[in-house]
């Protein structure tokens, strides 16, 4: 009998300078204004990055050499409150439709006070990509969501 040992999820909190309707639409319709484009799966530079706002919609990018390379796919919408996506990649940053070995990011956004918004993002399920692969992209990810974390702050807290 193979036992599968939880991994423990990443997450991350901060504050932004943006109502949640403003904090949810920069992180999801504006991705492509923060998101670095240095950070892509592709084997081509990203020329932009995209999340459909739809269940089922794709979080992909568009490259250079003009293929679209899969991040993952929305499971849940709930427009300026919370996200869930699959993170259709594995632990050698290669993109991996399998959706068994998906692990997945949630976003959440709550009002905190009159003028800002709690964003709590946490990336579980590491453990679908086997012990060894789930403890690389953990770690990987816990080093690189906070600088994502920051670039976002910034896109959201700029006047539109």
């Amino acid at each position: 009998m193979t036992r599968t040992i939880p991994i423990a999820p990443v997450r991350k909190t901060l504050v932004v300078e943006a109502s949640p309707a403003r904090a949810f639409e920069v992180f999801t319709a504006g991705v492509d204004r923060w998101w670095p484009k240095t950070h892509g799966i592709g084997s081509a530079p990203v020329r932009e990055s995209i999340i459909e706002p739809f269940v089922g919609g794709r979080w992909y990018a568009r490259c250079e050499d003009d293929r679209e390379v899969v991040v993952g796919h929305v499971r849940v919408w709930v427009p300026a409150a919370r996200f869930v996506v699959s993170w259709e990649i594995n632990a050698a940053w290669k993109p991996d439709a399998r959706v068994a070995f998906a692990s997945e990011v949630e976003v959440r956004f709550a009002a905190e006070g009159a003028t800002a918004t709690r964003v709590e993002l946490e990336h579980r399920n590491f453990e679908r990509m086997g012990a060894e692969g789930g403890a690389t992209m953990r770690s990987q990810v816990d080093g690189g969501w906070p600088k994502l974390l920051e670039l976002f702050a910034q896109s959201a807290a700029s006047r539109p």
